[in-house]
């Protein structure tokens, strides 16, 4: 962020294209965004999904669904009873997200396919990933 903002001071004022954070009314975002970062970048608020098809450009409803989804797996679950538990859950959602569910928004491709990160997995993509996680630790061990 520094770095934008430190090139970003080089042009006039009305130029300057800082980072945007893009947040809903919560009080408690305004309040920390005003502590860490209020000189070098910008803060809007979201609009509701329904205004998008009025072309409105800022939209944190996607963030706050996937906060949402990711509370209501954490739920199921349970209460986790180690940090180490919440790690794991977590980085098997980022998996799953990024290596094994397809996206519409991405002509069905995952974002790993996306970003051109091309692991050798067959139509069982879970255990595919399993079995490399495995060879990964015994040579890495």
């Amino acid at each position: 962020m520094l770095d934008r903002y430190n090139h970003e001071l080089k042009k006039p004022v009305k130029k300057r294209k800082l980072i945007v954070f893009v947040s809903d009314q919560f009080g408690n975002y305004k309040t920390a965004w005003k502590k860490l970062f209020y000189r070098i970048t910008k803060l809007r608020f979201g609009v509701p999904i329904a205004c998008k098809k009025f072309g409105l450009k800022h939209n944190n409803n996607s963030v706050e669904r996937h906060n949402r989804e990711l509370s209501r797996r954490f739920d199921a679950l349970n209460v986790f009873q180690t940090h180490e538990g919440a790690e794991i859950t977590s980085t098997l959602c980022k998996v799953l997200h990024n290596y094994i569910n397809r996206h519409s928004m991405l002509h069905e491709k995952t974002p790993a396919q996306c970003a051109e990160l091309i692991l050798p997995l067959r139509t069982n993509k879970l255990l595919d990933l399993i079995h490399i996680a495995r060879k990964l630790e015994m040579t890495t061990s």
